[in-house]
């Protein structure tokens, strides 16, 4: 069934506002610097309150195959960004959209963290996870 046909699912029946992550959140310059090839444990180390170069870094892990150092590096990434949420008025429900650039370090370190979680055998943590997500922004994971 299409969203549009049923106008419940496409709408917030709570109320609960998004939480948006301000404009010049850590992660707009972190993504820029990310754009511009800088290693991302360099930037980790000028900018460890940002959630996406945890998530880069979590990346890199899982390519490098290190399972255990890609689990952490997206654990610590998804904790810096619950901070910032907190910080930006969330209150641990309502969407996050992903559509908003600030939000997406956040979301992608959440994501990582559920692959992480499932690839170590986490399950109940991938769960989580992906209730969260699914919560978030429905369209992650479409």
């Amino acid at each position: 069934m299409s969203d549009a046909a049923d106008p419940y699912r496409s709408r917030n029946l709570l109320g609960i506002p998004e939480t948006r992550l301000p404009g010049d959140f850590v992660d707009v310059e972190v993504a820029a610097a990310l754009a511009d090839h800088q290693e991302p444990r360099d930037i980790a180390r000028e900018h460890p309150e940002s959630p996406l170069v945890w998530a880069e870094l979590a990346q890199d892990a899982l390519s490098d195959g290190d399972d255990i150092a890609a689990y952490a590096y997206a654990r610590t990434g998804y904790h810096r960004g619950l901070d910032a949420l907190r910080r930006a008025g969330w209150r641990g429900q309502g969407s996050i959209p992903a559509s908003h650039a600030p939000n997406r370090g956040f979301l992608k370190a959440l994501a990582l963290l559920g692959e992480t979680s499932r690839r170590i055998g986490d399950d109940a943590e991938a769960v989580r996870v992906h209730e969260f997500l699914q919560d978030a922004d429905p369209s992650l994971l479409a």
